[in-house]
């Protein structure tokens, strides 16, 4: 029977790694890579590296493949991720069948953690034959961000939401919570709301070698942030950045 392992690797710095991640890398006998394009080519090099680190299985193999582009110009919008689902699951079924067949332990290092703004659960139930999946949890952007702040994310009692830029920017500040986590921005959805009584926390490659994290009045350092984002974006070719707001009295 085949088994798939979700390998939460944190954000980028391998010191996240738990000792059960490691565990379960060691044993699988097939650890996929995703290339997303020459742009985004250090993040398959930082699943390298970690394998590097702490691979010691000399059975193990490591192949790579092309991760699908999902379609932005898709008007409808949850169409467009659920067909790049089925491609992604597609891509994942072929190079394990010619890897390794249907009998075996497959692994995919997963950014963050599976279950936090992450679509491998959901494509692995897509795979044809149906495998079984484990799950090893990992540090999530969330808390690489405030333990860069070293912000408590909460205020004492208090709850907070976790959300898109896509859907802070269609619906503005959400009702009955003054923290909100952003993630999965591909602007700067911040720049949609009055800025008025707003603090942001805001952190870019978080836990890799060139970390960035700004904070302070939105109305100050907001300007502050497009610019530092465009510019990375620019030297880079992408940006993986999140970021907290918190509405004071």
């Amino acid at each position: 029977m085949l088994t798939l392992s979700l390998i939460g690797i944190g954000c980028g710095d391998p010191g996240q790694l738990t000792r059960a991640a490691v565990q379960a890398i060691n044993a699988a006998d097939l650890i996929l890579i995703p290339r997303k394009g020459t742009a985004k080519s250090d993040l398959a090099d930082l699943r390298r590296t970690i394998c590097a680190d702490v691979l010691t299985n000399q059975t193990t193999r490591i192949a790579e493949f092309g991760l699908p582009v999902r379609d932005a110009g898709e008007a409808d919008y949850h169409k467009g991720v659920d067909d790049w689902h089925d491609a992604v699951a597609a891509a994942w079924s072929q190079t394990i069948a010619s890897q390794l067949g249907d009998d075996g332990k497959v692994a995919l290092l997963i950014w963050g953690d599976p279950s936090l703004y992450d679509s491998s659960l959901r494509i692995a139930r897509r795979l044809d034959p149906l495998p079984r999946i484990d799950v090893v949890p990992g540090i999530t952007s969330i808390q690489a961000l405030c333990a860069a702040h070293a912000l408590p994310l909460n205020d004492i009692g208090e709850p907070f939401l976790v959300t898109t830029g896509r859907r802070l920017r269609e619906g503005g500040w959400p009702q009955g919570v003054d923290t909100v986590v952003v993630m999965l921005d591909g602007g700067t959805a911040f720049q949609s709301l009055d800025p008025a009584r707003l603090h942001i926390w805001w952190g870019a490659y978080l836990g890799m070698p060139d970390q960035i994290v700004m904070s302070g009045v939105l109305t100050e350092i907001g300007p502050r942030i497009v610019a530092a984002r465009q510019d990375a974006r620019e030297r880079r070719g992408w940006i993986m950045d999140s970021y907290i707001l918190k509405r004071r009295p």
